[in-house]
């Protein structure tokens, strides 16, 4: 590009609010920032350019003896175990409130941490991190306990209390949110917790924890401890005083924490362990170009970066070619680009790492024998950032990996079927179970096939929709347990049978 052309390209002011952001590294712990006790830190470095953005202490196992040391003190003083749920709502509400006010900086440090495009983290990323933390301050107030229908002589209580030290680890795609999705039940039932955020990108949970601080939370109720998966981790999944796990990421790690589990105090785990989601297209869909649309933005969203994302199509043999090229055109129009322009649909990965994961998934399918019909390359090399475009893949067989693995980027495989049955049994031919999606304009084959499939989430005419009134989590080696809803308190609640005799 020639110096006249880069005078007149339009800066986004997003780039100056970047440049002027000052960015906390630190654990925070009992309330308040403080060092690793190695005083050990790592490199924070953005994808969108490889900026060095801070440096992150560098937690390891006495910072996590710290934080639950911090977590159950606050616990056991019950300053918020024991408070009544109306003023834990207050609070919670508060910390709502406080994330909305703060939207442009946590906005800001989602997209340079993470590299999603800016106006994603201001649209979806912050205001659901907000709406999930009210929304369980507001339901606190409204769960009932139970009598039983006992003899009249006899008493009988089922009564619901907080486990205890919960550990939240979770991943790097959707930082905040799915924080949030941990904190708001898990702070709603009145447990304190130590957040572990994913090394990738552990900015805006470091900031939650002062946000919390200030809608008054107790110190040691919200504890955050950055760090990698071997130390920080590990040692958390590991300690005899953690009540309960709560995790995100991928199979392989999940498997782990349930090993961890059974080598510690058995502390119970829930796991939500990503995907590779089928997204069905019955010959007699009603709209095509919704559809496709639907289907692009179901596997190229967020840079792919999603765990229920529609990696897989599954198209009938009689419209997937006429159907295919819809999806590649609407493809074409999402390309990568700078991530702090608010018009900028598709930003980059997280990092160099997972440039590479994906490269290399690309290059399989290529030597596997699939078709590339759309994109298959590392885009944008000059900024120094980790872009890949849009990829798609024709005639892809079950047994190929990019038909059977976690791709976590923006590749899409395609395959084709003959009838309803054998898309039910391509779509179900999976190790994972967390969604699928089914466009029909028949309704008892919409019902139908939803039964039929063995996901936790089945999108009828849509993909990946929901909000908070609906449970997410999966099926198989997806996972266990539910984020989202009221039965997302259930992973942090114990029930307690109290029996009196009245004799």
């Amino acid at each position: 590009m020639s110096a006249a052309a880069e005078s007149t390209t339009p800066v986004s002011p997003w780039h100056a609010r970047a440049a002027a952001l000052k960015i906390e590294g630190r654990a925070f712990i009992d309330g308040k920032y403080v060092d690793a006790a190695s005083g050990e830190t790592f490199e924070c470095r953005s994808p969108i350019d490889g900026r060095l953005l801070a440096r992150v202490a560098a937690g390891d196992a006495p910072d996590i003896e710290r934080a639950v040391a911090a977590a159950r003190r606050a616990f056991d003083a019950g300053g918020w175990s024991r408070l009544a749920p109306a003023k834990r709502k207050r609070v919670l509400i508060k910390l709502a409130e406080l994330i909305r006010k703060n939207r442009e900086e946590l906005a800001l440090l989602e997209t340079l941490d993470m590299g999603k495009p800016i106006a994603d983290s201001l649209a979806s990323d912050v205001p659901g991190s907000a709406q999930c933390i009210a929304w369980y301050g507001e339901a606190i107030d409204k769960i009932y306990d139970e009598v039983a229908p006992t003899d009249r002589a006899v008493l009988g209580m089922v009564t619901r209390e907080p486990c205890g030290v919960v550990a939240a680890i979770v991943p790097w795609n959707y930082p905040l949110l799915m924080a949030c999705w941990k904190l708001g039940p898990a702070l709603a039932a009145g447990n304190s917790v130590v957040l572990k955020p994913s090394e990738k990108s552990p900015l805006t949970a470091i900031r939650l924890g002062q946000l919390a601080v200030e809608a008054g939370l107790p110190p040691g109720v919200l504890n955050v401890v950055p760090g990698f998966g071997q130390t920080a981790g590990q040692s958390l999944a590991l300690h005899m005083d953690v009540d309960v796990v709560a995790f995100t990421g991928s199979t392989r790690t999940g498997k782990r924490m349930l090993e961890f589990s059974g080598q510690s105090n058995m502390k119970r785990v829930w796991l939500e362990c990503g995907g590779k989601s089928p997204n069905i297209v019955l010959a007699d869909v009603g709209d095509l170009e919704k559809a496709a649309t639907a289907a692009a933005w179901g596997i190229f969203g967020n840079q792919g970066e999603v765990c229920s994302a529609g990696s897989r199509l599954l198209v009938h043999e009689s419209i997937k070619d006429r159907f295919l090229e819809k999806v590649v055109a609407v493809g074409r129009t999402l390309q990568p680009g700078d991530p702090l322009s608010e018009q900028t649909q598709l930003g980059a990965l997280v990092d160099d790492i997972q440039l590479k994961t994906v490269m290399r998934y690309i290059d399989s399918g290529r030597s596997e024998g699939a078709k590339l019909v759309l994109g298959g390359s590392q885009v944008r090399k000059e900024t120094g950032g980790s872009y890949v475009e849009p990829t798609v893949f024709d005639a892809v067989a079950p047994g190929m990996k990019i038909a059977r693995e976690e791709i976590f980027g923006p590749v899409l495989a395609t395959f084709t079927f003959k009838d309803v049955a054998d898309a039910v049994r391509i779509a179900n031919d999976t190790s994972y179970g967390l969604g699928a999606g089914l466009w029909t304009s028949n309704l008892t084959t919409a019902h139908r096939v939803a039964r039929e499939l063995r996901a936790g989430s089945v999108w009828i005419n849509c993909y990946d929709s929901g909000d908070m009134t609906m449970p997410f989590g999966g099926y198989k080696q997806s996972g266990n347990g539910r984020d989202k809803s009221l039965h997302a308190l259930e992973k942090y609640m114990e029930l307690k049978a109290t029996w009196i005799d009245l004799g």
